[in-house]
């Protein structure tokens, strides 16, 4: 991604980067639980999210270092259970609904999940800034542009 740059030497990640390509992205709830949203090429992302490229790619990389704690467990199993690193890091993993702007389904949840405070103190400015007004663990999540969000029914 090339970005636009913002402020503080941060390459602002535009949405038109994002659309139609997989992106991923990490907020934390209000308990302090982190989650990876795969996004599949959906613009409704928070703004804050989009804010730091660096910063972004820093917190992908603290992530996907960290030792593994649990066995994968992806509730819907199949298809689902390639997509259970995160979770067995410790976070939330959320996928986008394909044809549903801004929603997400849980694909793999954490036994014990890692909080916020254990994230390195410069990215956890980052990730603080993108905090969802939902408990993660919620099977489907709405997350709008501005940074809020609602657990959602599924459609029959």
């Amino acid at each position: 991604m090339t970005g636009e740059h913002g402020t503080g030497g941060h390459t602002v990640i535009t949405r038109e980067e994002i659309t139609g390509v997989e992106f991923d992205w990490f907020a934390t709830d209000a308990q302090g639980h982190v989650a990876q949203f795969l996004a599949a090429g959906d613009p409704y992302v928070p703004a804050a999210a989009l804010a730091s490229e660096e910063l972004l790619e820093a917190l992908h990389v603290w992530i996907d270092t960290r030792p593994e704690t649990e066995e994968a467990h992806a509730p819907a199993g199949g298809f689902d259970e390639h997509l259970t690193p995160p979770q067995r890091r410790g976070a939330y993993v959320y996928d986008h609904v394909p044809g549903e702007a801004g929603v997400y389904r849980l694909v793999a949840a954490p036994r014990t999940p890692f909080q916020l405070a254990e994230v390195p103190e410069r990215l956890r400015a980052y990730l603080a800034g993108i905090t969802l007004p939902v408990a993660f663990g919620a099977p489907r999540l709405r997350v709008d542009e501005d940074g809020g969000a609602e657990m959602v029914a599924a459609t029959p």
